[in-house]
């Protein structure tokens, strides 16, 4: 098969030759939108496992803003992308791209150059500080943006089928990357390249990986009712594309995570705007709509996911495996800012949406297990959370924030047995309609 050039270029960025992923860049843009393209600077971004982004010059003096997703398999799996039309429809303040090539393997959007910090970049210095100066602006800011969200959601909320959900392209950010096209009815895809086969390093012990996805978790003093394999596979069957048609559909980003929201000032004031939208869609499973928005902006932080070397330094972990169990005691928790984002999402996102799904019938009996199924993949499926795997700007974690990494996800994933806690409990026991 010839690869596509979104793929080549990844794959040139993974071995280091950027210079060359620069030209194929050129090359793609050029070609689509008949540009007489002079440079192409692709971006140093610790955010984009999946993307790629920088700027391109023309010869008539103009300078844009690029960006495209990459995901293997996805000439088989993805009919379109990047649909900004109906989310500005849908009444989402969204920075609209000047061009747009959808062909997966070619698809690119080209933006008006702008000066606008992301609001990844503006969230990780509050982080990174640990000092209360801008959270209460960044989360007032994000709050606005969520009551605009959960309100379109609900305006957009409808009775959908397989047909409709199956070809959406929020799809490839969970079900598509737990499988190999060609081999649709087991685990492969990402699982299979990241970790099967794969040795595991935890504080104190190395595991083949069928051992580590065997072994039950026991977190501060919690026990967890299922395995990391337990997870994978039940995963690969509640987030089928198809079965999840009959959740209800609706508009939405899908991929809504900071790094792809602008804080964009105009006039001495400030607001949040939405770009990139690769995964939006009309039929986006109302269970799966808010789930990348939700880990990665809250859960994901602080620094373990993304800058793994400054975790180190910052969380307690210590580990052990006994009998079967993995256990491990951890002091990780979201930060204040972070708790903000979490509190607004609870209010103004999740509560009505899974109420609304309630009212009209569309809620499932499984609908948690469907979100932590979800909640779960995102981590575990967007970067390897194997101690010394690096993956473009992410750096190889250690064993312990390997086994912390793994842990988070597990928590996710996994309910408590006995009546536990943690912040993922405390999230559904929020938003569930029982709570009301």
């Amino acid at each position: 098969m010839t690869i596509t050039p979104t793929a080549r270029c990844r794959e040139l960025l993974l071995a280091g030759r950027r210079a060359d992923a620069e030209l194929v860049v050129a090359g793609l843009i050029a070609e689509q939108f008949a540009m007489a393209v002079t440079r192409a600077s692709i971006g140093v971004d610790w955010t984009s496992l999946n993307s790629v982004n920088g700027t391109v010059e023309t010869a008539d003096g103009g300078r844009y803003f690029f960006k495209f997703h990459q995901e293997e398999g996805e000439e088989e799996t993805v009919r379109e992308y990047y649909r900004a039309e109906i989310l500005q429809k849908a009444g989402l303040p969204v920075d609209v791209p000047m061009r747009v090539s959808r062909e997966p393997g070619h698809q690119v959007l080209l933006y008006a150059f702008r000066h606008d910090r992301r609001l990844a970049d503006v969230c990780l210095e509050i982080d990174r500080d640990a000092d209360d100066t801008g959270i209460l602006e960044i989360a007032a800011l994000q709050a606005d943006l969520d009551r605009r969200v959960g309100k379109s959601y609900l305006a957009t909320l409808h009775n959908s089928n397989a047909a409709q959900s199956t070809p959406e392209a929020i799809h490839q950010l969970f079900h598509h990357r737990l499988l190999t096209p060609s081999e649709p009815s087991r685990l492969g895809g990402r699982v299979a390249r990241f970790y099967a086969g794969q040795v595991v390093r935890i504080p104190g012990a190395e595991l083949r990986w069928e051992e580590f996805t065997a072994l039950r978790w026991r977190i501060n003093g919690v026990n967890y009712r299922h395995t990391i394999g337990a997870l994978f596979e039940e995963s690969l069957i509640r987030l089928d594309p198809a079965s999840l048609g009959t959740v209800g559909g609706l508009v939405a980003h899908g991929d809504a995570h900071n790094a792809n929201v602008w804080v964009e000032e105009h006039d001495e004031t400030r607001r949040l705007v939405l770009f990139d939208p690769a995964f939006a869609g009309e039929h986006v499973p109302a269970l799966l709509a808010d789930v990348k928005a939700t880990f990665h902006n809250i859960y994901a932080h602080p620094l373990w996911l993304y800058h793994p070397s400054e975790a180190e330094a910052l969380f307690g972990v210590e580990v052990s495996i006994a009998n079967g169990w993995v256990v491990i005691e951890h002091d990780w928790a979201p930060t204040p800012l972070r708790r903000a984002f979490l509190e607004s999402k609870i209010e103004t996102v999740w509560t009505p949406l899974v109420a609304a799904l309630r009212d009209r019938g569309l809620l499932p009996d499984d609908w948690e297990r469907i979100v932590r199924c979800a909640l779960f993949c995102c981590p575990t499926l967007v970067t390897n959370l194997r101690a010394g795997e690096s993956q473009g700007p992410i750096p190889g974690r250690s064993s312990a924030l390997s086994a912390l990494s793994f842990a988070i996800a597990a928590m996710a994933g996994s309910e408590p047995e006995g009546g536990g806690t943690d912040p993922f409990t405390r999230f559904f026991a929020a938003i569930s309609p029982r709570s009301r």
